[in-house]
């Protein structure tokens, strides 16, 4: 039987609140609760093993900095960079994210049921089967995937108001895929970046993270499933090469 801590970080700083996750998960705990959270960063920044984690409310920035192996599940909105430079396991967010969601991000899920803001994906990376994997619900502001370097970053734009992703879309991309669902302008790719149709055999990449998006949202997958997609990838190894050097 999973034994579970709940904490009331109401009014709590983030340094006692981390320190009662680490000690709760050396002696063992297999789920936290985490309620009343309101601003608090760096919740389980570093954490390691395979605890699972919900936090009510809304978590500060970098939510699961460099963390390896746990899960956390948000029910709200998070603040700036969660998931930065996170190394495995998984962040569900139940709302929105705020800007560099997803930085540097080298391994694990970042799933968002909603918006993000700007330069979400910024410098994703990958090595070996560490292969990071950003999904956006709803849209996502200028900048997506700026300096990408692996991974993928998938945007659903299934809200109401369908708005496609803004300008400097893959700015920089030298690494990795964005996809988004429908057409792409050409005025919002950024340098350094090419589109084209999503093949069949793209789509069936994207299929799983689909159905998993709508399972835990509670979403119908099958009008995302049907949908074109636009695949976002680099033009070149070095797009800012001819900006800096003389060939």
């Amino acid at each position: 039987m999973e034994n579970e801590l709940v904490i009331n970080a109401e009014g709590m700083h983030y340094t006692p609140l981390n320190k009662a996750i680490r000690s709760a998960v050396a002696k063992g705990t297999e789920k936290i609760r985490i309620e009343h959270v309101l601003g608090q960063r760096f919740i389980a920044d570093g954490l390691k093993g395979r605890v699972k984690i919900t936090v009510h409310g809304t978590p500060g920035g970098d939510l699961g900095m460099f963390m390896s192996g746990p899960s956390i599940e948000v029910f709200g909105n998070c603040d700036h960079a969660p998931g930065n430079t996170m190394d495995g396991g998984e962040i569900i967010i139940h709302g929105s994210a705020g800007d560099a969601t997803a930085h540097s991000m080298r391994g694990g899920l970042v799933m968002v049921r909603d918006d993000i803001g700007y330069r979400g994906g910024i410098h994703m990376k990958e090595y070996g089967d560490h292969r990071p994997v950003l999904i956006i619900g709803g849209n996502a502001c200028a900048f997506l995937g700026e300096y990408m370097a692996g991974g993928l970053v998938l945007v659903l734009g299934s809200g109401e108001k369908r708005v496609l992703p803004n300008r400097g879309i893959g700015s920089g991309i030298h690494g990795g895929l964005i996809i988004i669902r429908g057409d792409v302008p050409d005025q919002t790719l950024g340098v350094g970046a090419k589109k084209s149709r999503a093949t069949e055999e793209e789509k069936r990449l994207i299929d799983p993270y689909i159905r998993r998006y709508a399972a835990v949202y509670g979403r119908d997958p099958k009008p995302l499933l049907d949908d074109e997609y636009t695949i976002i990838t680099p033009s070149s190894g070095r797009p800012f090469a001819n900006k800096y050097t003389w060939e």
